[in-house]
């Protein structure tokens, strides 16, 4: 099954006129612990096509070491640019993903930012949203708020359904 979704992606980044990027995300969350323990981290990379983007993450669900075998993920994340304004694009991502070695190892992500276009090539996002974690028995939820640094490998200017 992993091998069709890849053969997909791929398939799909040559045929159609899109562009690479890397982003990296740190971010803070509502868990209780101290600083590491709430803080988050991603990197991703991916195609953007027109208002669609699709990328593939692998991240870190803390920075505590307490917690370090069991925070490693990997995550699927389509992104679609909503409404924008000048150089102001509102993003939605949600994302589905695997925590390793993890009792809720089933990940879930709904996302939601607000892009601005810093240069043809440096994107920033300030987002916020939710990580949904799942197992056979328990499930847990966490809020989190953070910046993503985007960089695109050509000139990019985005655009969303809705325009103003």
């Amino acid at each position: 099954m992993k091998k069709y979704f890849l053969l997909l992606f791929l398939v799909i980044s040559f045929v159609a006129k899109s562009q690479t990027y890397v982003s990296v995300a740190p971010s803070i969350s509502n868990i209780p612990g101290t600083l590491g323990g709430k803080s988050n981290f991603s990197i991703e990379s991916g195609r953007q096509w027109d208002v669609f983007s699709l990328g593939l993450g692998i991240g870190k669900t803390t920075l505590s070491s307490a917690r370090q075998d069991t925070c490693t993920y990997f995550e699927f994340r389509p992104n679609l640019n909503i409404f924008q304004v000048g150089k102001f694009t509102n993003t939605f991502t949600s994302g589905i993903g695997y925590v390793f070695k993890a009792k809720n190892s089933f990940l879930t992500e709904l996302t939601y930012g607000i892009e601005y276009s810093y240069t043809e090539r440096l994107h920033l996002n300030i987002m916020f949203g939710q990580y949904y974690y799942s197992g056979l028995k328990t499930a847990s939820t966490e809020t989190f708020f953070g910046i993503s640094v985007m960089y695109f490998f050509k000139a990019y200017h985005p655009t969303s359904i809705i325009k103003q």
